[in-house]
């Protein structure tokens, strides 16, 4: 046996991967918007929605990871093993719309983002961003792709240095987070459902568990845990810091976008944010221009890591469901269904910029979408990670499962309370 240093056996770095690339893409330019609006109309008043959601991500991420690596399979196989037909179609199909319109929305965010930095036309910037990710999906194979990805989670410090940029009322905020001022108005209500449904979202966990998958895959020694207990120890460690690590950065981007808005936006009187191009715009004038330069910035960036997260995660979940070959380690001629999924939906998500449809609207019934799915595939999960058939001997803990369940109860919720004060 070969003798590995110390200190690279145990590097931290070398533990990251599929929960940190998970965590930071749910920092899309479209929950950029969220949180945005979530700070510029309610001040510190939504600063509580992270503390709640932070420990519920971690549980439903650490429990997709798992069924990935345990039992060697993404989510939309173990479904069509496991499940009714009906069930499998019907979550794909409406992922890959979610997606497809989460994809528009995010790189015509990126186009505004640039042409308010460099000027220029919008569009042409969105094709370009769009067309640059999916090149980079089709041709770098995975081992090298992981990294840029990893590289990428570096534009949401833009964020957390946004704050710091302005003045804060830390006693202020430190009170409104733990004793914020509720209201029961429909437009308080559907942002806190929107921050739920933008903070737990279905691609993140295809994502993650079909990543899973791939780490496996491409280590030759590695086989899934159900195959190769004896790899469970370090593995599921494993997985257990990065999501950690993974969901507790993307939280906390979250926190400080909704606190820069806040400080900022809402106590110069601007509520009315939709965009996170706008909110970069509204920063302008009261932040000064670093601030808005650095905003603007973490839009291209966290843009440019979601775009494969979306189109990714749609591609594994449909190749599952049809039982094609996938993996972003293979050749496009080794996997052409797979990466067939990935083109369409990313060159339709950019086309969408040039048709009449209000993006605003658009974003609004993809969130509809993800939050009426997330809660189908959330109990799936729940009851996949403690079947013995799917998961052996690695049945999730008392404890992840209490989790795991009260993400779901809180999303269900979320859903419901969505529907009420339409």
């Amino acid at each position: 046996m070969k003798a590995i240093p110390q200190n690279r056996k145990n590097s931290w770095l070398k533990k990251l991967g599929p929960g940190l690339i998970t965590g930071a893409a749910d920092d899309d330019p479209s929950g950029i918007a969220t949180y945005s609006q979530a700070g510029a109309q309610f001040g510190f008043n939504l600063l509580w929605t992270i503390l709640l959601t932070s420990p519920l991500m971690v549980g439903i991420q650490v429990v997709s990871a798992r069924i990935g690596r345990v039992s060697g399979h993404g989510l939309a196989t173990n479904i069509r093993r496991h499940f009714p037909a009906w069930l499998l179609y019907g979550i794909v199909g409406l992922l890959l719309i979610a997606n497809t319109i989460n994809i528009a929305a995010d790189v015509s965010a990126m186009g505004e983002a640039l042409k308010l930095i460099v000027g220029g036309p919008a569009q042409a910037y969105a094709v370009a961003f769009g067309i640059v990710s999916l090149l980079l999906q089709v041709f770098i194979p995975y081992r090298r792709y992981v990294r840029i990805l990893k590289w990428l989670t570096l534009a949401l410090l833009a964020y957390v240095a946004t704050a710091f940029v302005v003045h804060i009322p830390w006693p202020q905020v430190l009170l409104r987070t733990l004793v914020p001022q509720l209201s029961w108005k429909k437009d308080y209500i559907t942002t806190v459902v929107a921050v739920f449904g933008t903070t737990i979202s279905p691609y993140l966990f295809f994502w993650q568990a079909s990543q899973e998958v791939e780490e496996q895959l491409a280590d030759p020694q590695a086989q899934p845990l159900i195959k190769a207990p004896q790899q469970a120890k370090a593995n599921l460690r494993r997985i257990k810091i990065d999501t950690y690590i993974g969901m507790a950065f993307s939280n906390l981007v979250a926190f400080f976008i909704i606190l820069t808005t806040a400080v900022t936006l809402n106590l110069h009187g601007v509520t009315g944010i939709q965009t996170s191009a706008q909110a970069a715009t509204a920063l302008r004038p009261i932040a000064g221009e670093f601030a808005f330069l650095l905003f603007s910035a973490g839009i291209i960036g966290t843009g440019l890591l979601a775009i494969p997260v979306l189109g990714g995660s749609s591609a594994y979940a449909m190749a599952g469901a049809f039982r094609w070959k996938n993996s972003l380690e293979r050749k496009p001629m080794q996997a052409k269904h797979f990466y067939a999924i990935i083109a369409v939906s990313t060159v339709i998500g950019s086309a969408l910029g040039f048709t009449p449809i209000n993006p605003i609207k658009a974003l609004y019934w993809s969130a509809v979408i993800n939050g009426v799915i997330s809660v189908p595939i959330m109990v799936v999960m729940m009851l996949m990670a403690v079947r013995p058939d799917i998961m052996g001997q690695f049945v999730i803990s008392t404890r992840l499962k209490m989790l795991g369940w009260l993400a779901t109860l809180m999303m269900a919720a979320a859903v419901c309370a969505m529907f009420l004060t339409q």
